[in-house]
């Protein structure tokens, strides 16, 4: 552990207090790329074929992903990357904060939260996804988890093109009864289980997001989705045919205790019935962004900043946009992850850019990690463009 210590001192001097964190990628066996994330054309099945094709990049994670048995030791984790000289260092930032969280996080998160309990990431898929939901905290502890709220935001600047199906499903039809899902579970095997005709689609809209709570349906569409989120990786697919690929029982219950696994009536409990049958789903769980403070007074200033993940008490997310030329400092009350989408510039004392295109295994300049002292002392941020913006999308954890 002293080197791990020694690595992160010199990580949080040479940033003053601002962490670089190396590119996180994530393999999914059961979609299909998007290829809107920046990866290189031939690194996205960098896994493997057999293990899938590329479709997620993970932001601040100090969660494994969980993908099966052959599953990384490290897939998922987020590293603190540090380069003094010629000299270039790699430490888990799940290592740097079982370490040095005081320092990291601060000691009044570390006492209520003990560690950092989310992550973000993009999820670029060219097909949508089956109707799934994430356990409540509840079920996930029956499994030794967490539950998992999560956001959505589409980033304009990396929804070039809107994939196959750029509609996102969401809970069931008022009147839908749990019966309804039962005979969907029973025809599991008998081709399409028709859990789509009991829920509505949504068209996504590029620079607005959706609240999902626990226990909510959704059938994630093709847009490429900046996802705030708890950190956990729990899960349970109800739908079993999906652009013509079956989805296996496992898929299901994967998150389910064995005695469990073929008992309907426990496995239509992971819903949350009220908010999946919410006639005003619309209403209470589309996100439009909202400004920080007076738009006038950013604009002024040089800069516009919304929240565009709010409404969950275990993470948050901001959209800040510098001008052309102008700088601003930023203070925040708690540690965040940064990921720029658009423009290049400075953070602090770092370098940053928007890189083109991204080689598996190689750094970036893209994404940071700002320590609870830098966040609340402020970092000033300097668009270096005379004529394009700075955008970086700001992922929050839960107060202390």
């Amino acid at each position: 552990m002293a080197n791990v210590q020694s690595t992160v001192e010199k990580a949080i001097n040479l940033g003053d207090g601002v962490l670089r964190l190396f590119p996180n990628w994530v393999p999914r066996s059961f979609c299909i790329p998007g290829k809107r994330l920046k990866l290189h054309p031939d690194d996205y099945y960098a896994f493997g074929a057999h293990r899938g094709g590329i479709d997620e990049r993970w932001f601040a994670s100090t969660t494994k992903a969980d993908n099966g048995p052959e599953t990384l030791e490290d897939e998922g984790l987020s590293y603190i990357y540090v380069k003094d000289g010629k000299n270039k260092e790699k430490v888990l930032l799940k290592d740097a904060i079982d370490l040095m969280g005081n320092e990291i996080l601060g000691s009044a998160i570390m006492e209520k939260h003990g560690g950092w309990m989310m992550f973000s990431k993009f999820f670029d898929n060219m097909e949508p996804l089956p109707h799934h939901l994430h356990q409540d905290d509840e079920k996930a502890k029956n499994v030794g988890q967490k539950g998992k709220p999560e956001a959505y935001y589409f980033p304009k600047q990396l929804n070039n093109h809107p994939g196959w199906f750029p509609y996102t499903f969401f809970g069931l039809n008022p009147g839908t009864k749990k019966d309804d899902i039962i005979k969907c579970l029973k025809n599991w095997d008998k081709g399409d289980n028709g859990i789509l005709y009991l829920s509505r689609a949504y068209k996504l809209k590029p620079g607005t997001g959706w609240n999902v709570p626990p226990g909510v349906l959704h059938a994630p569409g093709s847009l490429l989705t900046y996802e705030p989120q708890r950190a956990s990786d729990v899960f349970a697919m109800f739908q079993n045919i999906v652009w013509d690929q079956f989805m296996p029982w496992d898929f299901l219950v994967k998150d389910v205790p064995e005695e469990y696994k073929h008992d309907l009536d426990y496995i239509v409990d992971l819903l949350d019935w009220e908010l999946n049958i919410d006639p005003d789903f619309y209403k209470n769980r589309f996100c439009e962004p909202k400004p920080v403070k007076s738009l006038d007074e950013m604009k002024s200033e040089g800069y516009e900043e919304y929240w565009i993940a709010y409404g969950s008490e275990y993470f948050s997310a901001k959209e800040l946009t510098v001008y052309p030329g102008r700088s601003v400092t930023i203070k925040e009350n708690a540690p965040y992850g940064v990921i720029l989408v658009q423009g290049h510039g400075k953070f602090g004392k770092l370098d940053i850019e928007t890189p083109q295109l991204i080689r598996f295994s190689e750094m970036t300049k893209d994404e940071l990690f700002v320590t609870i002292e830098a966040a609340k002392f402020g970092v000033k941020i300097t668009n270096e463009s005379e004529v394009e913006n700075l955008v970086m999308l700001k992922h929050f954890g839960p107060e202390a």
